[in-house]
């Protein structure tokens, strides 16, 4: 058993959590307090009413998220807004919310730790978002059509079918960048021209950004944004129950995108 306060003072200097921007609505740090004692971690993409319920289920007093409370901002608590917080409450259940602090995060984060999944060694950071990098980036020798593949396979396991834009068959991926979630923004294809990278994988983009790509003969590989977004979450409840002799679980509610 750890004390709530114990972790949260943990997790805000590991994470960086104020000091890393990020935008308002994602509130990083500790959402929802409980009675004060810890005992199970549990880890989730989203905050809703199916992860609450699991997590509790579970008997986790501790919920991380990489998408908090207030992702849609300020709102009523109405309706199913009421019964997420209600069942969290209920259950005893803390709310401790990272998005850019883990997104970014050399061990925990999103980013390295889908480079790894996909057998890709990083050589530094990408993806400029005010005055910090999100994302990873290296080079490597590896088809591309292998590439695209071991993130269909990894999407898959999230029941996510990863897509990718049009490529030659026998084209090689010389430098790689990853950005997870919603990567493809036209501020980071423009930094992917910049930086010469050919193969960019991202969670999620709009239809236009596949057309920008194949202007650009840049590949874009959309691993899911939910499929993409996992491995943080999870990394991090794996370690806090490691550090403060806890349990941890992964609740997986996969939305398909």
């Amino acid at each position: 058993m750890a004390d709530l306060d114990q972790l949260v003072r943990y997790l805000d200097a590991e994470l960086r959590t104020h000091e890393v921007p990020d935008s308002d609505a994602a509130l990083n740090g500790l959402q929802l307090a409980n009675s004060g004692r810890v005992t199970r971690v549990a880890a989730a993409v989203d905050f809703s009413l199916q992860t609450v319920t699991a997590a509790v289920r579970e008997q986790a007093n501790l919920l991380v998220v990489h998408h908090g409370m207030f992702w849609r901002g300020a709102q009523a608590l109405t309706g199913r807004a009421y019964d997420r917080v209600k069942a969290a409450i209920a259950g005893d259940l803390a709310v401790y919310s990272t998005h850019i602090p883990l997104d970014l995060h050399p061990t925990f984060g999103n980013n390295a730790l889908l480079a790894k999944a996909l057998g890709l060694t990083s050589s530094g950071t990408f993806g400029r978002y005010r005055d910090v990098e999100i994302g990873v980036q290296g080079t490597s020798d590896v088809d591309t059509a292998e590439l695209v593949n071991r993130v269909r396979a990894f999407s898959a396991a999230f029941d996510t079918n990863a897509v990718a834009t049009p490529f030659s068959p026998g084209r090689r991926t010389r430098r790689w960048a990853i950005i997870t979630g919603a990567g493809a923004s036209p501020d980071v294809l423009a930094e992917a021209r910049e930086r010469s990278v050919d193969t960019l994988i991202v969670g999620e983009g709009t239809h236009h950004s596949a057309v920008e790509a194949i202007e650009h003969e840049l590949v874009v590989v959309y691993g899911g944004h939910y499929a993409t977004e996992t491995l943080g979450v999870r990394a991090l409840a794996t370690h806090l129950a490691e550090q403060f002799r806890l349990t941890s679980v992964f609740v997986n509610v996969p939305t398909g995108l």
